[in-house]
Order: structure tokens, then sequence, then C-alpha cells
């Protein structure tokens, strides 16, 4: 890999700020593009992978959590859930406080699936991180968090717990 061009010490110029923009593009797809296969093997797509991501990150999340975490419509997810569990890859119970509480978690076949995924990520990731250094990551890491609005940086934080 060439070595990384220098950010100009004019950091918040156009070119500085478009360049940005355009490495955060080309970055996350040929992340995401790391596991597409993967899920077209399984007939699955993109939306399938983040609801299989977040599921596995927070065993019984609540389907209201998933909503907030995606942004995407209840349609949407509704939709998105059905296929996953009628699949096999992702099971509903109700909630042992609230009993209309819809509680979600991956089961052994979806634990499985979600970890290939994962690991087609972690190597992309890796060897990202391992060319840019130690230093590199604490910043990549603060960029990103400063792009997540503040009213959502509350359930982003929860994820790391």
């Amino acid at each position: 890999m060439a070595a990384p061009i220098p950010a100009s010490p004019l950091f918040l110029r156009e070119p500085e700020i478009r360049r940005g923009v355009e490495l955060l593009y080309f970055g996350y797809a040929h992340l995401t593009r790391s596991i597409d296969a993967g899920l077209a093997d399984q007939g699955l797509g993109r939306a399938h992978h983040r609801a299989l991501y977040f599921i596995a990150r927070k065993p019984d999340l609540t389907v209201s959590e998933l909503l907030a975490i995606l942004s995407i419509t209840k349609q949407s997810l509704g939709r998105v859930l059905t296929e996953l569990a009628e699949r096999g890859f992702v099971e509903t119970r109700t909630g042992d406080k609230d009993r209309r509480q819809r509680l979600l978690r991956l089961t052994p076949a979806g634990a499985k699936l979600e970890g290939e995924l994962f690991d087609a990520l972690r190597g992309k990731m890796a060897a990202a991180y391992s060319s840019a250094g130690p230093g590199a990551v604490g910043g990549f890491w603060a960029v990103l968090e400063g792009l997540v609005p503040d009213e959502e940086r509350a359930v982003v934080a929860a994820l790391g717990r």
C-alpha cells in the first residue's frame, strides 16, 4: 500500500473534506462488498446483515431498539426479521417484564452465519488498522464518532459495553 497522503494543516478546506468523503465512501463500499457473496449465497442482502450484526452484538435486543439503531421503517424491519426468522437465523420471545416486547436473539445457525460474515469484515478492518498503525485507529474512531449525531451517541456507546 502506498504511503498515505498527509492531511493539509488546513484540513477543513474543501479538498480535504472531499478526500475524506471519498475515502469513507470507497472504504465502506469495499468493506461491504467483502460480505456480499456470503449474503448472496443465502439469498440475503445488506439489510439482513445489519440486523444479524446488531442482534449478535446485543442478544435480547428489542425490536424497538433495533429500529432505533438501523433507522429504517417498521415495515422494512418487519420484512427483514420475518425472512430471517423463517430461515431459522433469528428467534423472538416476549419480554420478561413487558409482555408486549419482542426480544431478538440469533439461533445457532444465525450465529454461525453472522460469525462467517464478521470474519470477512474483521480481516479487512484488521489489515487496514495494521497498515495505518495504532495511533491512526483512535483518530479514525474519533472522526467517525464525530459524524454520529449527539442524540444517537448513547446507542453507539451501549453497543461497546
